[in-house]
């Protein structure tokens, strides 16, 4: 495969799993990035995120067991002690009345290039959620959201059962949002999202990471091919996880969706790029995918 020019890791918290602006831009070096996009995560009902307890930065915990997750202060922070190496990403709660100002003053005052990460307890096409995307629109904001899906059947009986940490819905959620908003970019991300790639994503009782060989006639595919203001990134396990399920079609996956699909970590390690060279991609594909996609999307120079 060939060496990608240039890595842009479009998917990264600062001041999370221990690990400061400083840290991170060292593990950036260490792993070849050469920028990465800071993401919020503002935790709706904090008390339902308990485990995240050692992840979150412990400066903005508050009394009992609330805290507000990854918010813009950390982001702004990073991005001031490292302009040349970070891109500034923020999703303001959409149940905040006041949240699309937010936004825009964000835009305006911090040059915030994402909306992201769009990780709520709320559907995709809910009204509210509708207003804020337009205005990213407006802005020229992707929006990068984490999809984890509220039911899954059950191991054996196939019963539908209530996942308790589900974001943003289902992949029907999802469309109704892409058809209310066809002018905005949605850059997809975990669990839920992925899942879709295979047709048995709907009875497969795999809580978090399907495993096996892919089934033919995924959502995901169809969802790419329906909507041209659809995107993938492949961070987490949850993407990696994705394409090595089945490697012969994850390669193929790249090969035909490689303008589509945009490097991501959400992490601190080399996996995702240790598993991009083993699938031998050629150059063109390589390039899309490590950093061409981000350039064009985040209007980033190259």
């Amino acid at each position: 495969m060939a060496v990608p020019k240039r890595i842009i890791d479009v998917h990264q918290h600062v001041s999370w799993h221990g690990r400061d602006d400083t840290g991170l831009v060292a593990n950036m070096d260490a792993q070849g990035i050469d920028k990465a996009v800071l993401l919020t995560w503002y935790t709706m009902d904090a008390l339902d995120e308990v485990g995240y307890t050692r992840s979150f930065n412990p400066a903005h915990a508050a009394a009992g067991q609330l805290h507000v997750g990854l918010p813009l202060a950390d982001v702004v922070s990073a991005g001031r002690r490292f302009p040349d190496r970070f891109l500034l990403g923020y999703a303001p709660d959409p149940t905040e009345p006041r949240a699309a100002d937010w936004l825009a003053s964000a835009v305006e005052v911090h040059h915030v290039r994402v909306c992201g990460e769009w990780k709520f307890r709320l559907p995709l096409d809910d009204p509210r959620c509708i207003e804020i995307f337009k205005l990213c629109a407006e802005a020229g904001l992707p929006v990068i959201f984490h999809l984890e899906v509220p039911y899954l059947p059950q191991a054996g009986t196939g019963k539908m059962r209530y996942h308790r940490s589900w974001y943003c819905g289902t992949a029907d959620n999802l469309a109704r949002a892409m058809e209310a908003c066809p002018e905005t970019v949605f850059i997809g991300h975990g669990p839920g999202f992925w899942r879709y790639i295979s047709g048995d994503a709907d009875s497969d009782a795999a809580e978090g990471y399907p495993a096996g060989r892919v089934v033919a006639g995924g959502r995901l595919p169809a969802l790419l091919d329906g909507f041209p203001n659809l995107f993938g990134e492949l961070s987490a396990f949850s993407g990696r996880n994705a394409l090595a399920r089945d490697p012969a079609h994850g390669r193929e996956f790249l090969l035909k969706y490689h303008q589509r699909l945009l490097f991501g970590r959400d992490c601190y390690d080399g996996e995702l790029h240790a598993l991009l060279q083993s699938l031998d991609l050629p150059e063109e594909a390589t390039e899309d995918v490590y950093h061409r996609n981000a350039e064009r999307l985040l209007r980033i120079e190259p």
